[in-house]
């Protein structure tokens, strides 16, 4: 079995810091997003890396 990847590693994932938590910014359509919910086996297909100072750069 694949290791899932966390989001904690996508670009798509930042803090809101108007309602105090991390969401992932990622456009999703009803249909995708259940896909993306349902399926709990496998990695995020929308992930997408960058490294650190890109994610805290994007972050500020």
């Amino acid at each position: 079995m694949a290791e899932k990847i966390g989001c904690e590693d996508c670009m798509y994932y930042t803090y809101n810091e108007e309602y105090e938590y991390y969401e992932c910014e990622m456009n999703l359509d009803e249909d995708e997003y259940m896909r993306f919910i349902s399926n709990s086996s496998k990695s995020c297909p929308y992930i997408r890396f960058g490294n650190e100072y890109s994610i805290v750069k994007k972050q500020i």
